[in-house]
């Protein structure tokens, strides 16, 4: 008998001046391009879940502003076949600039191969589906844009 799972994904949308940060990662070695977050651990609370992400991953302490969407559609992993994600994104901000760069294009794979999560800001209105191939984040971006979520 094969166990099925759900798999609880928190996610933190940065936006500044018209952007938002995005995070470039290499998972299963491919290149991903995400909102920074993760997975929830047992015991904790999906606000509590982005705050430590955001401090594991950029060493930016951020506060969550309110909720922005959580996914209403079946999602299967696309790295584990019995698990079904459930992601749920909020809006964060910090108190202090970080040390990141407007304008810098995506890495390349060699330099994710180097340092395996970079992140980039990315003016809203030019997130595509060419960047952006999660699905859940695909309905996050349409969000952003105005559009409201799309139909999957």
């Amino acid at each position: 008998m094969t166990h099925q799972r759900f798999n609880i994904r928190v996610y933190g949308l940065l936006v500044r001046d018209g952007h938002v940060l995005v995070s470039h990662e290499l998972i299963a070695g491919k290149s991903y391009a995400k909102f920074p977050g993760g997975g929830l651990e047992f015991g904790e609370g999906t606000k509590d879940a982005v705050i430590r992400e955001f401090g594991e991953e950029l060493g930016v302490e951020v506060c969550v502003k309110s909720h922005f969407y959580t996914t209403d559609f079946y999602l299967p992993s696309a790295f584990d076949s019995k698990d079904q994600i459930i992601s749920i994104y909020y809006k964060v901000e910090s108190g202090r600039d970080e040390p990141l760069s407007f304008h810098l294009p995506p890495p390349s794979e060699e330099e994710l191969m180097t340092q395996p999560q970079l992140f980039r800001w990315y003016l809203i209105d030019r997130l595509n589906d060419d960047l952006i191939r999660l699905p859940a984040d695909r309905v996050v971006v349409r969000m952003l844009q105005g559009a409201g979520p799309l139909e999957i």
